[in-house]
């Protein structure tokens, strides 16, 4: 699992456009906008692509000016599942 944050930030008359395009992009939700270009967005793995590489897809998008990470968690999902041995040891 693969988790980012993102503040994105456009030029505040391609907001809503650009807030629409993101919300359309697979992997990406757009939890705040605000008027003044400011976008808030998760952006998760999809079995298709990356996070990273739909962060850099979300750099395309006209009006974007800038893209931070803001937060990333990644977890290896084999790791966190119950060892199938692990109720045998007892």
């Amino acid at each position: 699992m693969n988790i980012c944050g993102c503040l994105v930030h456009v030029t505040p008359e391609t907001t809503q456009s650009a807030q629409a395009t993101i919300a359309g992009t697979k992997g990406a939700e757009v939890h705040a906008a605000s008027e003044d270009g400011r976008i808030v967005v998760v952006v998760e793995d999809t079995p298709e692509k990356l996070a990273s590489e739909t962060i850099m897809d979300l750099h395309q998008i006209p009006g974007v000016i800038s893209l931070t990470l803001t937060y990333h968690h990644f977890e290896d999902l084999a790791e966190t599942r119950p060892h199938l041995n692990a109720s045998r040891q007892n």
